[in-house]
């Protein structure tokens, strides 16, 4: 019997084939973080009549678990090269295979290691990795590790001209490398109730980010807002995020006086009221790839200061819609704050431009589709098609492969 007859056999047996492509999306964890944000804002938003979806993870922890449906766990146990590790990845491979997915891809370092040996293993059609993040976090072991499993891989998704121009770096193809931006739901550029009412006299500064890191450089939020207290009484700091150093940084801000003056909010997950309720968003890290908060708080028409490091000059306009300092100047951080905080036509200015950029160049619409024709060109490359998967599907279930 030929493979078309085959094949027509199976679709009466089975009924029309789905000529969707089927797309396998992969992260770590479902925490707070802004690759485990864009992995569910994506998850949810790929066009179903496009492409069918499933999701997988390496450890089912995290606040935004509630969000994502359908989660399937591969568990690298407490080694990514260890005997369980390499269990899950042939365990991965076998889904990937049976649900015949065309198009698999890793958010972050550790779903990299996992997943895109798994699904060339598969035979996948489209592997695809991503590096959301400079490199500098990572050791230079991890670096090199990581480096060499992007080989395997048709793309490697940055989200910033700075991610891809470390790789290139690095010594991975040009070719190889594909920008795609962050995006925000479109509820962001939605009218929001505040999570806290706006009081006359006061300047809400936030900073919202996980306290997990000292390159986050809290403190020196802390620092800035503490010299600049005295000659700005209207400045009032407000933090959001938790993680092991936030006792440290309450304490700093008790020695330091600012106990009436700064707030901690803690992990929220209504963080578009809560900026809804700020006057200028900060971020002072020392290290970025293209942050979520600042794309998040171009939408939400606040104007930010930050560090000028890694992607941050590709989102913030200095002196358009906020300011950049050099990474780790204080001074300069307080002198760009303070202009900010004294200001208030200035600050509705540059909120009004942040927005208007945000909505043209970073909704999630446009993120998607950039995304989806990455998908389908990569795909239109490696030659797939339904019938070809029709084929591979019925080969494999004549010669009872087994992964």
């Amino acid at each position: 019997m030929t493979d078309s007859a085959l094949v027509n056999r199976q679709e009466a047996a089975d009924g029309a084939p789905d000529a969707r492509p089927a797309v396998f999306l992969m992260t770590n964890t479902l925490e707070t973080g802004g690759s485990e944000r864009q992995f569910v804002t994506m998850a949810k938003a790929l066009d179903r009549r496009k492409f069918s979806v499933s999701t997988g993870c390496l450890k089912p922890v995290g606040p935004l678990l509630a969000e994502v449906e359908g989660l399937n766990k591969f568990p690298a146990g407490g080694s990514l090269f260890g005997l369980q590790s390499w269990r899950s990845r042939l365990a991965l491979a076998r889904f990937l295979w049976q649900q015949d997915v065309a198009v698999a891809q890793s958010f972050d370092f550790y779903s990299n290691l996992m997943m895109i040996p798994a699904a060339r293993l598969a035979g996948v059609s489209a592997v695809l990795g991503s590096h959301r993040q400079l490199g500098d976090l990572l050791t230079a072991r991890q670096f090199r590790t990581q480096n060499a499993v992007f080989r395997l891989c048709d793309r490697v998704v940055c989200n910033s001209q700075a991610a891809s121009a470390r790789l290139r770096q690095a010594g991975v193809p040009t070719k190889k490398l594909a920008v795609v931006a962050n995006g925000v739901p479109d509820e962001w550029f939605a009218e929001v109730v505040p999570a806290f009412p706006h009081e006359p006299g006061v300047v809400k500064v936030g900073m919202i980010s996980r306290m997990n890191h000292a390159l986050k450089n809290h403190e020196m939020f802390l620092s800035v807002t503490g010299r600049l207290a005295a000659r700005l009484p209207q400045l009032h700091a407000v933090l959001v995020g938790d993680g092991p150093l936030r006792a440290r940084l309450e304490e700093l801000a008790r020695q330091a006086g600012l106990s009436g003056r700064v707030s901690f909010l803690g992990d929220r997950r209504d963080v578009h009221a809560v900026m809804a309720s700020l006057d200028v968003s900060v971020m002072p890290s020392s290290s970025e790839s293209l942050s979520n908060v600042i794309i998040e708080s171009m939408a939400a028409a606040l104007p930010v200061v930050a560090a000028d490091v890694g992607g941050n000059p590709e989102l913030v306009r200095n002196g358009e819609t906020g300011f950049l300092f050099p990474a780790g100047n204080e001074q300069k951080f307080a002198q760009a704050l303070e202009t900010l905080v004294s200001q208030p036509e200035l600050r509705k200015e540059f909120g009004k431009r942040a927005r208007e950029r945000a909505e043209a160049e970073f909704t999630i619409s446009q993120v998607r589709d950039c995304y989806q024709d990455l998908y389908q060109s990569v795909l239109a490359e490696k030659g797939w098609n339904t019938e070809s998967l029709q084929l591979r599907s019925i080969r494999g279930r004549r010669q009872g492969l087994q992964l």
